[in-house]
């Protein structure tokens, strides 16, 4: 068969392309549901996800904390209130103010919470954002917390990839499908329009346009205590964005470079963090480094007034996340990937930063910020270490708020930190977990997990419902940090951007290499695993080194990549890979596109691929032709294609379960048996 065989693979309603779906689901099915140990690891994976003991975190905002939650008798999920007070009990007592199972029940629509946007000067008025099945499509709809319902006649938007945000209490900002010439080549809102309550939609007014070529447009209202500051965010691409401060109808866009990431005001104090250098003035500032400008004199002067450094990592150090109360920056960074916090103070004499006592050697996230009523949480969690939260005050020591107990027997587990050198030297960290009397002999199953792209950072977290059966059954997991993400800042992650691609796979290979010859494993116990960017990252070194594997789990994936730029987002994703449409970027994408690659004549590990029906943002196309094109040239493989919950395992913790059950029974299969 030729490729282009394969193509009526993208069109799920057809018929062909259904029967062919169906067939291979039914054949996989049968081989992993139909395992005796299928119903019950989908059972210990569904108590895992709904266990009532997980910490619930939440948003706090004027008195409230809110949380979403599921559990099994809300599978769905519901939104719900507490008070501060209650929420650092054991038991709080809950409010429930929307019941999305009750809501999809009443409507006969499968219906998936994707969040909700708060009207920063009152918080009990919020838009509610649905979804069909999962997608990223959403609808929304105005909802008031206090009343627990929906606003009768109040703002609603019909499902889009919508693009929203509050500029007062009767007006929102609006970016969705607005008809032909609205939206971007990736798909995303290029229109923004001011929308007045009480108007039509269609009445709404223009106030941004972006290219068509760019990724996006969309705005940002901060609510702080010296006011509202409100911004619309131009994104020509992944990695730029141009920034306008949105003020009495006018829009005036802040001379800073493209290359930037905004992370909000503090007082007139404008903060970006630099993805590239930048010279100006006569002084250039590094990739990394948090800096401040004067806002007001900038928008007068029409250049950047003010600049100081406000936090400059070191080579060790990147910043993972930044948040802004009402005095201070809190910072979550990462040092050789294991986190740390700081608090970073203006003062007459520059900016002064001091280390956040917390625990070490795990991930710090942040959870929650309120600069108004000055409310600040973060969480604290390792590999073996459930969640913890704690709350700062400004200068006080971190108050421990609530902790959840071990949902997995973690007792004679440890987790190592190595070091393995890529092709060109560089050295690529990654973690083992495994039980301390783990032999050195190479016979150990072990799934190795990275991602590798986009600037995302694999940090210490909780096991998961995987993760933790596997290392119950006794088997290794092993977390690698590759180029691509963000764990050494933009640097680590422009290393292994375009034409350097090849740097992510490489330093996989590495790790793969390093764990064989430390004895940890060996190829026919070692499985890889990834999804999406991940997906990608798991096929190509599948097919470039199908030597080092004996398992492969590759979901949602992206794989033909000289067509990615064509299907769903995938056009929003050129500044990550590059466009295959000009030849000079065409050559080194097909180097490692995995389904250019992908022979009849090499063995292949017997892989398993998983995708979603409503998946719309990866294209469930590239793993249908992938697995098409395999079966052609006689490979065995193995498929499922959920028929909901978008770009993941499942729109509720059930359908998430027997992802992850069909999971550790392949894996188990391929290791274990």
């Amino acid at each position: 068969m030729q490729e282009e065989d394969f193509l009526w693979l993208e069109d799920i309603e057809a018929d062909d392309a259904r029967a062919w779906v169906r067939a291979q689901n039914d054949v996989s099915l049968a081989r992993l549901q139909g395992d005796e140990r299928y119903a019950a690891l989908k059972q210990r994976a569904v108590e895992f996800l709904t266990d009532n003991r997980r910490l619930p975190l939440g948003q706090y905002s004027s008195g409230k904390v809110r949380n979403f939650w599921q559990d099994d008798d809300h599978i769905k999920g519901i939104l719900r209130e507490t008070t501060l007070a209650q929420y650092a009990t054991d038991d709080p007592a809950w409010t429930v103010l929307l019941d999305i199972d009750a809501l999809a029940e009443e409507e006969d629509e499968d219906w998936v919470y994707k969040g909700r946007t708060s009207l920063g000067s009152n918080p009990d008025r919020c838009l509610i954002h649905l979804s069909r099945g999962g997608t990223d499509a959403v609808e929304i709809r105005e909802f008031d917390c206090a009343d627990q319902s929906f606003v009768t006649n109040g703002f609603f938007l019909p499902e889009a990839k919508t693009q929203v945000e509050w500029l007062s209490e009767d007006q929102i900002l609006v970016g969705t499908d607005f008809g032909p010439g609205s939206l971007t080549t990736s798909g995303y809102a290029r229109l923004l329009k001011l929308w007045q309550r009480g108007t039509a939609l269609t009445e709404a007014r223009t106030i941004f346009e972006a290219e068509e070529t760019d990724m996006v447009v969309t705005a940002k209202t901060l609510h702080r205590p010296e006011g509202d500051y409100t911004f619309i965010l131009q994104v020509p691409s992944f990695f730029e964005e141009e920034i306008h401060f949105y003020s009495a109808g006018s829009v005036n866009r802040v001379p800073i470079p493209l290359t930037v990431n905004f992370q909000g005001v503090l007082d007139d104090s404008f903060l970006i963090e630099l993805r590239e250098p930048w010279t100006h003035g006569g002084q250039t500032y590094a990739a990394g480094e948090l800096l401040s400008l004067q806002l007001q004199k900038t928008l007068d002067a029409g250049e950047p007034i003010g600049i100081e450094r406000v936090f400059s990592p070191p080579a060790s150090m990147a910043i993972k996340s930044t948040v802004i109360g009402r005095d201070s920056i809190y910072l979550s960074t990462l040092d050789d990937v294991d986190g740390r916090l700081f608090e970073i103070r203006p003062g007459i004499d520059g900016w002064s930063n001091k280390t956040v006592d917390l625990p070490d050697q795990g991930s710090l996230e942040f959870v929650t910020c309120d600069p108004v009523d000055d409310v600040m949480m973060v969480s604290y969690e390792s590999f073996t270490t459930p969640q913890s939260l704690y709350l700062l005050n400004q200068g006080a020591d971190p108050e421990p708020v609530r902790s959840e107990p071990r949902r997995f027997d973690a007792d004679g587990l440890i987790t190592r930190q190595y070091f393995a050198n890529s092709r060109d030297g560089t050295r690529v960290p990654y973690y083992v977990i495994c039980h301390r009397d783990t032999p050195l002999d190479g016979t150990n199953p072990t799934v190795l997990y990275a991602y590798g792209g986009f600037e995302v950072a694999l940090t210490p977290a909780y096991m998961g419902a995987l993760s933790s059966a596997w290392l119950e059954a006794g088997g290794v997991w092993v977390q690698a940090n590759l180029r691509g993400g963000g764990e050494y800042g933009p640097d680590w992650h422009n290393a292994a951007l375009l034409e350097n691609r090849q740097n992510a796979y490489d330093d996989y290979i590495a790790v793969a290499e390093d764990l064989i010859s430390r004895s940890i494993t060996s190829p026919n116990k070692l499985a890889i695993r990834g999804g999406s960017n991940g997906g990608l990252l798991v096929t190509a070194v599948m097919v470039q080194r199908p030597d080092l594997y004996q398992a492969v789990i590759c979901a949602v994936p992206l794989i033909d990549m000289m067509r990615y730029h064509r299907l769903s987002a995938g056009a929003s994703w050129m500044a990550e890979y590059g466009n295959p449409d000009i030849p000079e970027q065409a050559e080194y994408i097909r180097r490692y596109s995995p389904y250019q690659n992908v022979l009849a004549d090499v063995e292949y590990p017997h892989a398993f691929f998983w995708t979603n029906m409503k998946d719309d943002r990866v294209h469930p196309s590239h793993a249908r032709r992938m697995v098409a094109k395999m079966l052609s040239q006689g490979h065995e493989v193995m498929y499922f294609e959920n028929t909901e919950g978008g770009h993941g395992g499942g729109a509720d913790p059930v359908a998430q379960a027997h992802t992850t059950a069909l999971e550790l029974v392949y894996l188990m299969q391929q290791l274990v048996d």
